[in-house]
């Protein structure tokens, strides 16, 4: 039994794994290289702690405020473009109390399945990816942003989560090393974090090894469809038999979706990191600087990754690397003695997460067509999901029962 997983990110990776474990022919089809998409440059985190979606309410008016701000933490490139106002629109549905209330089991329940399977994978002979159950910490440095860490921390001890809030002086004694400006945190025990570039690196090896074909520089241009599944899918370069399909193809999923009849809500959010390689600075745990909307991640023993930013923009628009510097400059203002000059160009990593309108994955089969499996929309999460998802796919498309209810990732539920 042949099955065609179309992208190279994580998404794909991971379902192309579970699908080999349980004896599925497998072929991961990637228009690029398999080796600069958005699950190598983002912080790396495996987090439970984030169980509150993108579309939060006050998102908007704050979006608005930012808009001309070329170094805001969040933009919306304004354009006449019919999936992005559809998706706009919706977007400001989902940003309700209410729906954000309803989002928070789902996220919590796919992140901790794809913890327990990222651990697994440490148990994989010779598969190293850096992976560190530390911890989170979210610096805040402001009274109102204190105010609702409370009830952050209410929310997430209802989940199960095993999270507090703490004061300055404990903050500053989990990083002795490093002068933190902040009230306090939120210390989320329950996070983990990785290196990125190490994982994606290490689960194209183990694939190989265990007879999983990569085939770069495969374009989708179309499917040949019979009676009511895709019998073959047909790329730029070749022509594939399927007995079933996995749609894991990230910010461009919307497109590849329509030909498979299937119409998804979706835009891609651009996201910078900068990683210091044999950092002089240093950090003990992960950290989000609540005020600056920026990720700190120490990596890999002597790195630090400095990430940040979502910017609702097309794949063709050039880089606006002034972003950058608005990462680090919150950088320096939770860290006064961090001096990180602007980087390179070619120092400055970006790519695209893609962004469902309510902030929840696509992750289910199609109405139209039997045999396909979508597995996209993680915006932010794609890491951390990553795992989970994969082997959330592999279930679906054995037939056997989901490890979690999935009902909140129904594909189709804008339809």
């Amino acid at each position: 039994m042949k099955a065609i997983v179309i992208g190279g990110g994580i998404m794909g990776l991971s379902s192309a794994w579970y699908l080999r474990q349980s004896g599925w022919e497998v072929t991961v089809l990637d228009k690029s290289d398999f080796l600069n998409n958005c699950s190598y440059g983002n912080a790396g985190y495996v987090c439970p702690s984030h169980f509150i979606p993108l579309a939060t309410p006050g998102i908007v008016k704050q979006g608005l405020k930012w808009m001309f701000d070329p170094m805001s933490p969040f933009y919306v490139q304004p354009r006449l473009n019919a999936a992005l106002i559809n998706w706009g629109i919706r977007f400001m549905r989902s940003a309700t109390a209410e729906k954000v209330d309803a989002a928070a089991v789902p996220l919590k329940d796919i992140a901790v399945l794809s913890q327990h399977e990222y651990e697994q994978w440490t148990k994989i002979p010779g598969f190293r990816f850096s992976y560190e159950h530390k911890g989170l910490l979210e610096i805040f440095q402001t009274d109102a942003v204190e105010e609702h860490a409370h009830h952050t921390v209410e929310k997430g001890k209802q989940l199960g989560l095993d999270v507090d809030l703490i004061d300055y002086n404990t903050l500053q004694s989990m990083e002795p090393q490093t002068r933190i400006n902040g009230k306090g945190a939120i210390l989320f025990r329950c996070d983990a974090h990785l290196y990125p570039n190490k994982l994606m690196a290490g689960l194209i090896h183990l694939l190989k090894e265990n007879g999983v074909a990569l085939l770069p520089g495969h374009e989708v241009t179309g499917f040949e469809k019979n009676k009511g599944s895709v019998s073959k899918v047909i790329t730029s370069k070749a022509v594939f038999d399927a007995d079933t399909v996995v749609v894991a193809t990230g910010s461009w999923s919307r497109e590849v979706a329509a030909m498979l009849q299937t119409n998804i809500s979706l835009v891609p959010g651009r996201g910078y990191s900068v990683t210091l390689e044999d950092s002089p600075y240093k950090l003990n745990h992960p950290a989000i600087l609540v005020e600056g909307r920026t990720a700190v991640t120490p990596m890999d023993g002597n790195k630090i990754r400095f990430g940040g930013t979502m910017e609702i923009t097309s794949t063709n628009t050039p880089p606006r690397v002034k972003r950058v510097q608005g990462i680090l400059n919150a950088v320096k203002r939770f860290f006064p003695d961090f001096d990180i000059p602007m980087p390179a160009t070619d120092k400055i990593w970006y790519g695209y997460r893609p962004c469902s309108a309510d902030g929840l994955p696509y992750i289910g089969r199609t109405s139209k067509l039997n045999n396909v499996v979508i597995a996209t929309g993680h915006s932010m999460l794609g890491l951390s999901l990553g795992a989970g998802t994969g082997k959330l796919v592999s279930e679906l498309v054995n037939g056997q029962p989901p490890s979690m209810d999935i009902t909140p990732f129904a594909v189709e539920r804008f339809a």
